[in-house]
């Protein structure tokens, strides 16, 4: 007889509960919010935050019309291999299982922003010929992006820097042995590029056993005016 008084306090705040919830309904009301807010006594709606909005390449803010967005990432020791995005679109990576040790190299129409090539040259065991080969014939206009993997440097020959040299590298005469190296240049540019980055490889200061922490580099690149016939 003792749980009578509690028995019938509980049976009338579910009667009035389930009251509340007839009548929202039939007056078209929420009743799954109006019972939320009935047994957690709160009137505020639940907040959703807004997702980050994703720009090309991962770039925090969109690029000008007439620019192209990308992104460089140099590989790490000589386990994970580079990144070159252009537009959104993966040129090179090891996903794409186009990276090899040394140079990774992709060619960009300077006027569309088509991809023209992508190769990668062995600098530690390979011949700097085919480099030389490759960077000679390139048309005026042409972009030129590159993420070093492992050792970038031991192969270069004074003709290969100066080729990137003209192509408005400042970094690549200092370039040595397991640097970290991430560049875009272009065939006939009249200053240095803006685009580049070199991490030293040292003892003192490196990241992996061997080699110095990974460069990641992102930016938007104006296209190129066709040229007047």
């Amino acid at each position: 007889m003792r749980l009578a008084g509690p028995l019938r306090a509980v049976a009338v705040l579910l009667l009035v509960g389930l009251t509340w919830v007839l009548a929202s309904s039939i007056l078209g009301g929420d009743s799954s919010s109006l019972v939320k807010h009935f047994f957690s006594g709160t009137n505020e709606e639940p907040t959703v935050e807004p997702k980050p909005r994703r720009y090309k390449c991962g770039l925090s803010a969109p690029c000008p019309q007439k620019h192209l967005a990308f992104r460089l990432v140099s590989g790490a020791a000589n386990v994970i291999g580079p990144k070159i995005c252009l537009e959104d679109k993966i040129l090179v990576s090891s996903v794409k299982n186009n990276v090899g040790r040394g140079l990774n190299i992709a060619l960009v129409n300077g006027v569309s922003g088509d991809l023209l090539d992508t190769k990668s040259f062995d600098m530690w065991e390979g011949d700097v010929t085919d480099l030389l080969k490759y960077l000679r014939p390139l048309h005026e206009g042409t972009l030129v992006f590159v993420a070093s993997f492992d050792d970038p440097a031991t192969k270069l020959n004074d003709e290969a820097r100066r080729l990137f040299e003209e192509l408005g590298s400042t970094a690549v005469k200092e370039l040595t042995f397991r640097d970290s190296w991430v560049f875009v240049g272009a065939k006939g540019i009249e200053n240095k590029s803006p685009f580049e980055q070199r991490m030293k490889n040292s003892k003192s200061s490196n990241k992996y056993e061997g080699w110095p922490e990974s460069l990641e580099m992102d930016g938007c690149i104006p296209l190129r005016a066709p040229l007047e016939n």
